[in-house]
């Protein structure tokens, strides 16, 4: 699929895989959206963008732990009255202690679920306005972590363990496309998920301390450079091969069944009905 024109947005695109996959999107001719936290930072990979010849990228700014900034960075792209052809969920955190979002939710969940659900659901009118849309959210392996939502405590709060909670949260990005495919079967979009593998970013820098230096030598055995870690992504985002495809899960740019608990239908379901009354948004669908 060609790329020229196309109008894609991504969160977090600063570091890591994001800015991987946002460098070779904006290479291919793709005219990007960058949701991020720090917009500084988004200006210096808008200039960098620039200068290797690709489109100037708009910059709206996004903190993923909050609800109403979610809701304003929709209302931005939206604004911009333009379709997206490319949604690309690939914001993320871990943390290592158990903290609350302005919005009263664990933050592991509510970074790495809530709000790529509910930014979603608000640009999905914009996202049915393209041709051939694709949605493509950056999960992960570490679903494995956990044996389900366990939605007697999804906030942690009788006990937190920084692996589970991020591969609670991982699983919701599974079940979350899959009922997301479901729901837009028979309409020109396609919805699907990836592990990248574990990958040199600033996953965990949101710690600080201490903590943001450990969590690199913990996964060092396991890492990818961001470039191999995007190349999943770019995969889902561009490839021919795969424009029929939904509601699957990818590794190394190849389908692959994922956990038990991450195909089970009716939680995905479930999921999805308490996620939309936790963001307080019901989508059209």
């Amino acid at each position: 699929m060609t790329l020229q024109g196309k109008h894609i947005v991504i969160t977090g695109p600063t570091a890591g895989i994001g800015r991987a996959s946002a460098l070779s999107l904006a290479a291919d001719g793709a005219d990007l959206t960058l949701l991020c936290r720090s917009p500084e930072k988004a200006s210096a990979l808008a200039d960098e963008i620039v200068a290797r010849g690709g489109c100037t990228p708009r910059v709206v700014p996004l903190d993923m732990a909050s609800l109403a900034s979610v809701r304003q960075a929709a209302a931005d792209c939206l604004g911009l009255d333009r379709p997206i052809d490319i949604l690309l969920n690939n914001a993320g955190a871990i943390y290592t202690r158990r903290q609350l979002t302005v919005d009263g939710f664990e933050e592991t969940l509510a970074v790495n679920h809530f709000a790529p659900f509910l930014l979603t659901g608000l640009l999905l009118p914009a996202i049915l306005r393209a041709p051939q849309a694709r949605i493509v959210n950056v999960a992960s392996a570490a679903h494995a972590f956990v044996r389900g939502m366990q939605f007697d405590d999804l906030q942690a709060e009788r006990g937190y363990r920084m692996f589970r909670e991020y591969g609670r949260s991982k699983l919701a990005n599974i079940l979350f496309t899959r009922e997301l495919a479901r729901r837009l079967a028979g309409r020109d979009v396609t919805v699907n998920c990836l592990h990248p593998g574990a990958v040199t970013t600033s996953l965990g820098s949101q710690n600080g301390g201490i903590a943001s230096r450990l969590m690199p030598l913990l996964l060092k055995p396991f890492f990818k450079s961001p470039e191999q870690g995007a190349e999943t992504s770019l995969y889902l985002c561009t490839s021919d091969a795969v424009a029929d495809t939904s509601g699957e899960y990818f590794v190394n740019c190849k389908p692959k069944r994922p956990k038990p608990w991450a195909r089970d239908d009716e939680a995905a379901k479930r999921l999805w009905q308490i996620s939309e009354e936790s963001v307080g948004f019901q989508y059209p669908l």
